[in-house]
């Protein structure tokens, strides 16, 4: 491969690697089309049905993504880690502080009230982490 060509690399890092992180991914690979999209997380869970559910109303379908755990040893391979989460922000051993860039993003799934109320929340999360890729992408776009 031509080194010139490769692209850049993200990867979006919150605690479970369940919502977010998740939500995050799925933009980015929709709206970041010049960078390679990765999500993982420091205690990764199951992907929150919710989450699959908020991206599936904007037409995009994460169902097929599952939860990784970061690669502490690999961090500093990433062009860029954006922490969703402050319990990641603090865990996470990035070297390169250039590299880091957090979103404080608070987690829909800590919502309580019915079913409506959680989707809404969930449905504001995404919003917000889509304002943060296309700002980002404006900011960073090749």
């Amino acid at each position: 491969m031509d080194i010139l060509n490769k692209k850049k690399s993200i990867l979006f890092l919150c605690t479970g690697n369940s919502c977010r992180s998740q939500i995050a991914e799925g933009l980015g690979k929709k709206y970041l089309t010049n960078f390679q999209i990765y999500s993982a997380g420091t205690v990764p869970e199951k992907v929150n049905s919710n989450a699959i559910k908020v991206m599936d109303e904007i037409g995009i379908d994460i169902s097929n993504q599952y939860s990784k755990k970061i690669d502490n040893d690999k961090l500093n391979q990433y062009d860029f880690v954006i922490t969703l989460c402050g319990d990641a922000k603090d865990k996470c051993p990035v070297l390169n502080t250039s590299k880091h860039i957090h979103w404080s993003i608070p987690d829909p799934a800590k919502t309580s009230g019915n079913e409506k109320q959680i989707l809404d929340a969930f449905s504001t999360v995404r919003d917000s982490i889509l304002n943060h890729v296309k700002l980002f992408n404006k900011q960073f776009k090749e």
